[in-house]
């Protein structure tokens, strides 16, 4: 697919933004040499000339005493190419952060002046990870560790570009052997692979918490830690990271220098006294002491783009849309030609063109929501971590949505484990949805619902939601289910008379973030109280420890109960009593891919976000669906995903997919798009498969327009047919 942004996980794009940024700073820092002569001067001449912003900005110094970088190549660890520019900027870009985990691990180091022992318990305790990392209470810096680098000084330009790209052997073999020993008491596997370690940051920021420069102080191995951080040293390194922050800001504008600085250090702020005014900036009169991250200090969502050929960042390179469609960005007419002419001509933009352009007239029509924030998370700037944070949405499920990931300390949530979900949620099923303030779910209606909803005003009328709660976006996936069982299998499958089913089995095929959120599904036990409802997840990005898990939630009266397969039991409150008797919601999990599952048939299969065209398990996934010939409705993120999913279906199995119509139940967070301007949503679209009718058989007509005719290039996938078929098969055998 040559658009993933629906798809793709935001914090790859994020650390593609600073490999980038990073890249090019070590890169012109270079050529210019460290010296404050020649064409620093001149820089500096065009700084004074920038114009100015009023927010202030902070030069953030933030040390590392913990955690190392570990790189490798391959499923093994070693030594190899680790994390290039290719992997994360290249024609086919990881999608999700578990895809690096061969080349880049993020490691616990260890501390040199304590036992063998301690550090066997260090390294077996929790898995350290990405965090965000913040000034204390009063503004200061973190104390630094007692084992730190001799000298805050990183390896020369060449050797953090070539880390970059390759690993540096030389450093590992120049380590004294005493040095090494720490490694050996911990027997690794694969000792010569010691990791990095990062032992500053510098990051510039505006008091909005936009990234604004970055640079990384590597001191090479973990066996080179020293004693002493200091910031004697810094000085040079700071300043020339100050200039290329304001020439070429990495987060968003034009180029501009700050109103006033602070410094995160006290000694680096007073090497900084002579300099900083050579820019025409104010330096705050003492280092940053009493000035903290605000209350609403968030690391913002960056807004950079990219261009679809060359992936090029906006603070390389001026980006445009292209002049017709509107839809997708470019560096330049070199790029738009090269993507206009691209071969096969039905990759070229030349044939995109007109339906991108159809695409972007939905723009007004998604964005039509009845709540009173639509305006802001609907817009392409829209900054979604500085609004989940705003409203307290920093825990739950809500840290599902965001590119913070919680630190040490942060209450961490064990999304698989059935028996340990009973005892957290400790009696309320919407626990996981609340955020820090009050509660963001009213209790159940005394009443089930007289009518069928068909819009989101219509549900949160009911519910006693406010339109200005954000539950829309986490709802998204029940309220999906929900539509397509009362609204369009009644319109596509009237045989089937689903309304009149006291039972139904749902399989919710390729299912990862939707089990991470499986709590969310208990609103089904509210919307359909007289239907008993299994949900099967099945794919194999499930955690491998979460297969065959099955447990059961129940609505007795006016308690709740969650019974894993183990028996264990918790009791939730509902808020009500409810009317009528018990009804159940099953869940299982099966993490394999879906054409390897084994059971009964299903009474219908959903899907969220499916990029049929993205994974190759779809190959043989959509065959199995053909063979069953169940109903099978998936959500896509835009209509260029819809269109591509009937592609794939047609070279799968021969087969189609019915017309996309919007889903009235999507997200209304608009999802961040890199090298397009084109609307995507969570469950923007949903469409339907239509399945190639078997042989002698007629095809079903599709509501809508008709689907488009499968590929004759492209044969089929052979089906089994069933039992019922085989005598019409019988016969004189046909060629295919």
């Amino acid at each position: 697919m040559e658009f993933v942004s629906g798809y793709r996980d935001e914090f790859l794009d994020f650390a593609a933004l600073l490999f980038g940024w990073f890249r090019k700073f070590v890169a012109e820092r270079g050529t210019m040499g460290t010296s404050l002569e020649g064409r620093w001067r001149q820089l500096e001449s065009q700084i004074r000339r920038l114009p100015q912003d009023p927010a202030l900005w902070v030069l953030h110094v933030l040390p590392n005493r913990s955690v190392g970088i570990s790189l490798g190549q391959g499923a093994e660890p070693g030594p190899g190419p680790g994390l290039g520019a290719s992997r994360l900027l290249g024609d086919e870009p990881p999608l999700h952060l578990r895809d690096l985990s061969p080349y880049v691990s993020f490691v616990s180091l260890e501390d040199g002046e304590e036992g063998e022992e301690e550090e066997e318990d260090e390294e077996h305790g929790e898995r350290p990870g990405m965090k965000k990392v913040e000034p204390q209470e009063g503004g200061e810096p973190a104390p630094p560790s007692k084992r730190f680098p001799q000298e805050a000084k990183p390896a020369p330009e060449s050797e953090v570009t070539q880390q970059e790209a390759s690993r540096e052997e030389g450093s590992r073999e120049e380590r004294p052997e005493d040095e090494r020993a720490p490694e050996k008491r911990k027997g690794r596997k694969n000792a010569e692979a010691a990791p990095l370690h990062l032992s500053c940051l510098l990051l510039v920021t505006d008091e909005h918490g936009t990234i604004l420069g970055i640079d990384l102080l590597m001191d090479g191995a973990q066996g080179s830690v020293g004693q002493n951080p200091g910031t004697e040293n810094l000085a040079p390194r700071a300043y020339a990271l100050l200039c290329h922050s304001m020439a070429c800001p990495m987060g968003s504008g034009d180029p501009r220098k700050p109103r006033q600085l602070t410094v995160g250090d006290a000694h680096l702020h007073r090497e900084l006294e002579s300099l900083v005014p050579r820019l025409g900036v104010k330096l705050a009169k003492t280092p940053m002491r009493t000035w903290g991250p605000r209350p609403g200090f968030t690391f913002a969502s960056l807004r950079a783009r990219t261009c679809h050929v060359c992936h090029k960042h906006s603070f390389e390179v001026k980006l445009t849309p292209c002049p017709q469609c509107s839809a997708v960005l470019y560096c330049g007419e070199a790029c738009l030609q090269a993507d206009w002419r691209r071969c096969p001509d039905d990759v070229s933009h030349r044939f995109w063109c007109p339906r991108l352009s159809a695409f972007m007239e939905r723009v007004g029509e998604l964005a039509s929501l009845p709540f009173t924030y639509t305006a802001e998370v609907t817009s392409e700037t829209f900054n979604k971590e500085a609004f989940l944070a705003s409203r307290g949405l920093t825990r739950g499920y809500w840290t599902q949505l965001s590119m913070l990931i919680p630190g040490p300390g942060a209450p961490r949530y064990p999304w698989g484990s059935t028996s340990s979900l009973s005892c957290l949620l400790n009696g309320d099923p919407y626990q996981l949805l609340q955020g820090d303030g009050p509660a963001l779910m009213p209790p159940v209606p005394l009443e089930p619902p007289r009518s069928l909803f068909g819009s989101w005003q219509d549900y949160y009328t009911w519910r006693g939601l406010s339109l200005d709660s954000p539950m829309a976006v986490l709802l998204t996936y029940p309220l999906t289910v929900y539509y397509v069982i009362t609204h369009l299998v009644p319109q596509s499958f009237p045989e089937l008379n689903i309304q009149n089913k006291q039972s139904l089995k749902i399989h919710v095929v390729e299912a990862g973030k939707e089990f991470d959120l499986v709590m969310v599904f208990w609103e089904l036990l509210v919307l359909l109280p007289h239907v008993a409802l299994e949900l099967q997840f099945v794919g194999d990005s499930l955690p491998p420890e979460s297969d065959q898990q099955h447990f059961t939630m129940q609505r007795d009266g006016p308690e709740v109960s969650l019974r894993p397969g183990s028996g264990v039991s918790a009791r939730f409150n509902s808020g009500t009593k409810e009317k009528g008797g018990r009804r159940d919601l099953q869940i299982r999990v099966s993490a394999r891919p879906y054409h390897l599952l084994q059971g009964p048939k299903p009474d219908l299969v959903i899907g969220f976000n499916s990029g049929f065209g993205l994974k190759d398990t779809w190959l043989s996934s959509l065959p199995r669906l053909q063979s069953l010939r169940v109903p099978a409705f998936f959500t896509e993120s835009s209509e260029y995903g819809c269109v591509m999913d009937d592609q794939t279906m047609a070279v799968a199995t021969g087969g189609g997919t019915s017309s996309p119509q919007p889903n009235p139940f999507r997200s209304p967070f608009r999802l961040r798009a890199a090298d397009n301007c084109m609307p995507w949503y969570c469950n923007a679209f949903i469409f339907h498969l239509v399945y190639k009718p078997p042989q002698g058989g007629t095809v079903r007509s599709a509501p809508g327009p008709a689907p488009r005719p499968p590929t004759p290039a492209a044969p089929p996938v052979p089906a089994r047919r069933r039992r019922g078929e085989k005598k019409a098969a019988r016969g004189p055998r046909r060629r295919r």
